[in-house]
């Protein structure tokens, strides 16, 4: 067939044949969407949730360069960049703006109420105002909570298990994520029924890792609880350092920190989080109104245990543990 009637016939098909993908012919002539991504790193350490955001796109159609634009911008872990960052997105009239954890999602839902936001791991968007409810979120918010019960109390199950001897543990908290006041609480009340005694540090940025490490020093507890948040994650090698030269323990809710030198983390998979999550950006960029989208909480639970950090801190995982990892690094 020459390619002069080859064209002819695809051009005959797009306009006759009822089996057309329609939707796809619409999106190559149809208008191009900007998407705001607010990071709370950097683009290089949130490569591993970009990654799957993206593929979630080009699963449902959209591809950056093509239909879509993806404005992202980086708190490069300082939370009070925020502001900033919201007003450059809200400026360029994003269609919608995709978010991760409380504090950049509240930066947003107080710079506007008309925009959309898609938020990612949200740990209480009830107690902190975001939604008015899971099944009907209302206003400009939705999209997906990490929350789950007791989840710092089965951390800290998991570090007994390692360290059965455990009875003094630090908390690395940060007092601008909001939701990290009943995360507190539900480790707290978890340690009283542990027997265990809890040093809360708070960290609201890099620079206050410094006095936070010197608490630890004079104070020798045996192990560290690291409470979800990004700016932990955005300085985990730093901490890592840390607490492989103090020989401690810790339990995270981000695989990277255990990469990074951890030996265990376990709460919902960001990953699957961030790969749902576009299809909120679908749904809304289709017309559909954020709060009137219920928001999902976690479905896919990962445990991954560091053997390589367990023999470093000569330390034993039990096989019963082992058997229940999602994913061991040796």
């Amino acid at each position: 067939m020459r390619r002069r009637d080859f064209i002819k016939l695809v051009g005959g098909a797009a306009t006759s044949s009822p089996s057309w993908p329609l939707a796809a012919s619409a999106q190559q002539i149809g208008k191009t969407y900007r998407i705001g991504f607010l990071g709370n790193s950097t683009a290089a350490l949130e490569a591993n949730l970009v990654g799957p955001f993206r593929e979630g796109l080009r699963d449902l159609g959209y591809e950056e360069g093509r239909n879509i634009v993806v404005e992202y911008r980086w708190a490069e872990g300082n939370y009070d960049r925020f502001p900033a960052l919201v007003a450059e997105l809200l400026a360029l009239k994003v269609d919608v703006v995709v978010t991760a954890g409380t504090p950049a999602t509240l930066a947003v839902k107080q710079a506007t109420t008309t925009v959309p936001v898609v938020m990612v791991a949200v740990g209480d968007p009830l107690n902190t105002g975001i939604a008015a409810s899971l099944a009907r979120p209302g206003g400009n918010v939705t999209g997906l909570s990490s929350i789950a019960p007791e989840l710092e109390g089965k951390r800290l199950e998991l570090l007994r298990q390692v360290v059965p001897n455990l009875s003094r543990v630090v908390v690395f908290w940060n007092p601008l994520n909001l939701f990290h006041g009943s995360a507190l609480d539900q480790a707290n009340a978890a340690a009283r029924i542990l027997r265990m005694t809890v040093l809360d540090l708070a960290v609201r940025a890099p620079e206050d890792f410094d006095d936070a490490f010197a608490a630890i020093v004079r104070e020798r507890p045996q192990a560290l609880l690291i409470l979800a948040d990004r700016v932990f994650l955005h300085d985990r090698a730093r901490m890592m350092d840390f607490a492989a030269k103090n020989r401690l323990p810790s339990v995270n809710a981000y695989r990277e920190i255990v990469e990074a030198g951890g030996l265990m983390s376990y709460g919902p998979s960001y990953e699957d989080m961030h790969r749902r999550a576009a299809t909120y950006v679908d749904k809304i960029l289709k017309g559909a109104n954020p709060g009137d989208l219920p928001v999902q909480q976690p479905t896919k639970f990962t445990l991954v245990i560091s053997l390589k950090a367990a023999k470093t801190l000569e330390l034993e995982v039990p096989d019963k543990l082992l058997a229940l990892a999602d994913e061991v690094i040796e």
